[in-house]
């Protein structure tokens, strides 16, 4: 089986947010088990690959010159770039002040309007589209082949003036939106299966609260939606073998997690104490509800917790969590920026990992948290809701869930953490839990493998005559 995957972004040749992670972990997944995946992203600039070949695609005027590479890149194996006028940035969507390109929609419309020339010339199994800067590839194709969407982030549409529906494609009338063009609208229309990336997501966007506008559409497709929890990569991040990190533990080597705890409070100063200790990496963005932590940290030393975050974004919560840093330096820091190698430190020394989202389609650094059996206080939201059951609720429980995305549920779930992290008989069975949990893309990808093969026998199957 032939799957066409193609993706605005992909780990480590170009990442921004979760797209990248996600793309990058399936696709490896899916090749190992026998999948024949071939991998398209923009060439955004100084993309080396090995054994390289290079052909034109025939594309209207208003694209321009659209090149195909193919070749080997070390990181991700077996890659296809496109190549447009534009398409070429520092970044592959942000200029340096942060705010998007200007041309953004002209890059992404014609780098989907490049895939599905490409699609036509490599003749797929299946298509699979990512969020809506692959999404018009669809209003090019008369007769696509069976095509899934996969919808990382709804809040991201990439809506455009009214004037592109002249130009994406004989299609485009699915693609009209208020007078404008919503490039995920037109391919959650036309795709065969939209796949959230979590089963509590694919519900939460069909509703007003969570659909950003487009509830309704998604409703209409009935049981085209559906949820496919992410993975993550067990490679990277692996407390057994990871580089980066004081001491490597596992399941069995519980005790070991002791050293990392000792190296991070060493990094900010801190004494060793039973204060429990948590930390938070993260983008510093309204979804990621950090603001949510700001009215609490004045009160941790009553807790008593210690808290550390890592992150960059927007500016003015960076400079509230700098102020708060100099008022509170006994039980808070922040390290604005990213660091790699503390990162994982982060995620291997702490007790807490906190992650207090507004909302989030599947969520990432949970699961890492808990690979290093690291407890996860998380808002009950999205894919947290599918990774992280309550420990004061379930008897299989993994972590400490706000019911509510506000600063008051937050702290009251911090409350409930510290007091049972700090008896270290319940702190151990709840990370020997976490600990055993596969938190890979083996099954994820399987699901996926069985979507695509339920896809092409029917689409092969003979039309039935009433």
């Amino acid at each position: 089986m032939r799957v066409l995957f193609a993706t605005a972004e992909l780990s480590p040749v170009a990442t921004v947010g979760g797209l990248a992670a996600a793309a990058a972990g399936l696709v490896a997944e899916l090749r190992r088990s026998g999948v024949e995946v071939d991998l398209v992203m923009p060439d955004y600039g100084g993309i080396s690959l090995v054994d390289e070949t290079t052909f034109a695609l025939d594309v209207p005027d208003w694209v321009g010159a659209a090149t195909v590479r193919r070749g080997h890149q070390p990181d991700v194996g077996a890659l296809t770039t496109i190549s447009i006028p534009g398409l070429a940035r520092s970044h592959p969507y942000l200029q340096p002040n942060g705010e998007g390109w200007p041309d953004n929609d002209q890059r992404f419309f014609g780098f989907a309007r490049a895939v599905a020339a490409y699609c036509e010339h490599v003749a797929p199994d299946v298509l699979h589209l990512n969020d809506w800067h692959t999404g018009p590839a669809l209003a090019a194709l008369h007769a696509p082949p069976p095509t899934v969407l996969s919808i990382h982030n709804l809040a991201y549409q990439g809506v455009a003036d009214g004037g592109w529906l002249g130009l994406i494609g004989p299609r485009a009338g699915h693609y009209e939106w208020w007078g404008g063009t919503n490039p995920l609208s037109g391919a959650m229309a036309l795709a065969d299966r939209i796949v959230a990336v979590s089963p509590t997501y694919a519900e939460e966007i069909r509703t007003p609260a969570g659909g950003f506008g487009l509830d309704g559409p998604l409703r209409h497709r009935g049981d085209a939606v559906i949820g496919i929890l992410n993975g993550i990569d067990t490679d990277v991040w692996n407390p057994a073998t990871d580089p980066h990190i004081a001491a490597n533990f596992d399941a069995r080597t519980l005790d070991a997690k002791e050293a990392n705890r000792l190296a991070l409070l060493g990094r900010f100063g801190w004494p060793d104490d039973e204060v429990p200790l948590a930390t938070v990496v993260t983008r510093l963005t309204e979804q990621k509800g950090i603001d949510l932590l700001v009215p609490v940290l004045a009160l941790l030393d009553q807790i008593p917790l210690r808290l550390a975050v890592l992150g960059s974004g927007d500016a003015a919560l960076a400079a509230q969590l700098r102020a708060a840093g100099t008022a509170h330096p006994d039980w808070f820091t922040f390290v604005e920026g990213y660091d790699e190698a503390l990162s994982h430190l982060m995620f291997a020394g702490a007790d807490l990992f906190v992650m207090p989202s507004r909302f989030e389609p599947c969520g990432l650094t949970q699961m890492q948290a808990m690979r290093y059996a690291t407890v996860p206080v998380v808002t009950a939201v999205g894919g947290l809701v599918d990774t992280v059951p309550d420990a004061d609720e379930s008897a299989d429980g993994l972590g400490f869930v706000a019911a509510r995305p506000t600063s008051v549920h937050v702290l009251a779930a911090l409350f409930r953490a510290c007091r049972r992290v700090s008896k270290k008989r319940r702190r151990l069975a709840l990370q020997k839990r976490m600990a055993s949990i596969d938190w890979s893309w083996a099954a994820p990808a399987g699901e996926y493998e069985e979507l695509y093969r339920s896809l092409v026998v029917s689409d092969e199957l003979p039309a039935v005559t009433p």
